[in-house]
């Protein structure tokens, strides 16, 4: 199993996912590159000689099945480069993670329509309130929101997806260890229960350190198609997180703010050169080209084409199930929390749609509609 060679490397604290990356696009499998010799490695292009040899320093000190046993053990999954299932988005960037460590459900996460939300830690209640306005128009899509988990515009993000229902990707600039800031566990916890996932690029015991931030946000920015911008001072995080997103190639958007505010200067500066401007959830779909269709609410999605249809003679709370998972299979609590029915109803309305084939439970205890 290759997966232990990539947590080995990106153990290392001293060398970084372009050192591995590198290693592993030379030779084409990361079990030779963990175990190259000097002379291997002195003839790879352009490599650093310090860095290999800081390289060969430290190796000898990690025990891969001890460093991913570790992993495996506090239940936190891993995606490495090489992997199927490593966000293609992420891998066009000019520096992807090497390995991505998470906890939660990516699975249930459309990666297909990423929206990264940015902003200034010191939120004004302004732009609290405009991202809040925005983010109730996408209640019921399947847009997935990437923010930092930080204070301020990040923080308000994630809880509005919460709030309207959306899946969410919280990605920190430290190892899973770390839960920063520690004012945030709960969110982190509610997101990795069903409403997303927690992500790093750092071996959970890699402390948040000062310089692990704006590396962070290059991975926030790539798993996104585009990214919107609540606030912004002249010289900020979320103003280098707008700029890496235009040199990823990827749509920027803006949320005007008061002019009097000096967190709107970078916002106005990023409008001016082009950025699409955005008072609407409508407006980020335009600008993205999306189309998504928005769900009803689910005590009003019996038709009478239905009443005397396939679902004839089902309960109102059957109904409700067969609603929610339409579009994609959902787990038990993801079908609660959308339909508000009780858990001893909603067992019982899940085991008798089961019983007559309306739906069936595939892997990971989700229902899909058959």
């Amino acid at each position: 199993m290759n997966t232990k060679y990539w947590v080995g490397l990106s153990s290392i604290e001293a060398i970084d996912s372009q050192f591995i990356i590198k290693l592993y696009e030379y030779f084409k499998d990361i079990r030779l590159a963990f175990e190259s010799s000097e002379v291997e490695l002195s003839k790879i292009p352009n490599m650093m000689i310090k860095k290999v040899q800081k390289f060969l320093e430290l190796r000898h000190k990690v025990d891969v099945n001890k460093v991913y046993d570790y992993v495996v053990e506090r239940g936190i999954k891993v995606i490495t480069y090489e992997d199927k299932a490593y966000p293609m988005m992420l891998k066009n960037i000019s520096n992807p993670p090497a390995v991505l460590y998470y906890k939660g459900d990516l699975e249930i996460c459309n990666l297909d329509r990423t929206l990264a939300v940015i902003g200034s830690r010191r939120l004004s209640f302004n732009g609290k309130d405009s991202l809040k306005k925005i983010m109730k128009d996408f209640v019921g899509t399947d847009l997935c929101i990437v923010s930092g988990l930080a204070t301020g515009a990040d923080t308000a993000a994630h809880e509005f997806a919460l709030e309207n229902n959306l899946k969410t990707i919280g990605v920190i600039g430290g190892g899973l260890n770390h839960i920063y800031p520690a004012s945030n566990k709960g969110l982190y916890e509610r997101i990795i229960k069903g409403n997303g996932v927690v992500m790093s690029e750092y071996y959970p015991t890699f402390e948040p350190l000062p310089f692990r931030f704006p590396q962070r946000n290059r991975i926030v920015s790539g798993l996104s198609y585009g990214t919107l911008v609540v606030e912004a001072a002249l010289k900020s995080g979320a103003l280098i997180t707008a700029n890496l997103t235009l040199e990823q190639g990827r749509e920027l958007m803006c949320i005007p703010g008061l002019i009097t505010n000096p967190n709107t200067a970078g916002i106005y500066k990023l409008l001016k050169t082009g950025a699409s401007l955005v008072t609407c959830g409508e407006d980020i779909l335009d600008a993205m080209n999306w189309v998504v269709g928005k769900q009803q609410s689910l005590f009003n999605t019996v038709t009478d084409d239905e009443e005397n249809g396939e679902n004839s003679g089902l309960t109102i709370d059957e109904k409700k199930i067969l609603y929610t998972i339409e579009i994609e299979p959902k787990s038990f609590d993801e079908i609660q929390a959308s339909t508000e029915i009780s858990t001893d109803k909603l067992l019982m309305a899940l085991t008798s749609l089961e019983l007559n084939g309306k739906i069936e439970q595939i892997k990971g205890d989700r229902y899909i509609k058959r």
